[in-house]
């Protein structure tokens, strides 16, 4: 599959929550989606974004943002991720990493000498007609969720 580029249609995504459901991309046409995929629960820096995420969420539905944080974990895993760190976003699981796949970040890293294939920290802000307005990939989490909620204040601003 090519690689999804700024502008592109956001593909489609339908994913099982944390909570029970399932949260589906479609459903949120005419909204500013704030899509963010990372490798693993309760490891340092997954904890610390989506901390980040929760602490900003106000923030982002104040500028018709919503976001949701996607991992191979599973619901149950995820669950328990956020009652430990009293995260509100939602959280998809993506044990299949299809939807990783679909967004091209389920690549092969390197740690310790060994290779293996896992989810590259990569946000998505998808604009309210579905299209891809940013992409951030291999990303930092320090300074990120801040950058990524001015993105999304200057595309509500356009709306």
């Amino acid at each position: 599959m090519a690689e999804l580029l700024e502008g592109d249609m956001a593909p489609p995504l339908s994913l099982p929550l944390s909570g029970g459901g399932q949260w589906d991309l479609q459903d949120l046409r005419g909204r500013t989606v704030v899509l963010y995929f990372y490798p693993k629960d309760d490891t340092e820096a997954c904890t610390a974004e989506a901390n980040a995420f929760t602490a900003k969420k106000g923030d982002f539905e104040a500028a018709g943002a919503t976001i949701v944080g996607v991992s191979p974990d599973s619901p149950a895993r995820h669950a328990r991720f956020a009652g430990k760190h009293a995260i509100t976003i939602d959280l998809a699981s993506d044990e299949n990493h299809e939807a990783a796949e679909r967004y091209g970040v389920w690549v092969q890293k390197n740690m310790y000498g060994r290779s293996y294939m896992g989810v590259e920290r990569s946000t998505f802000l998808i604009d309210p007609q579905g299209r891809i307005a940013r992409i951030w990939r291999k990303v930092r989490v320090k300074g990120h969720v801040e950058e990524v909620l001015e993105a999304a204040r200057q595309l509500d601003a356009r709306s």
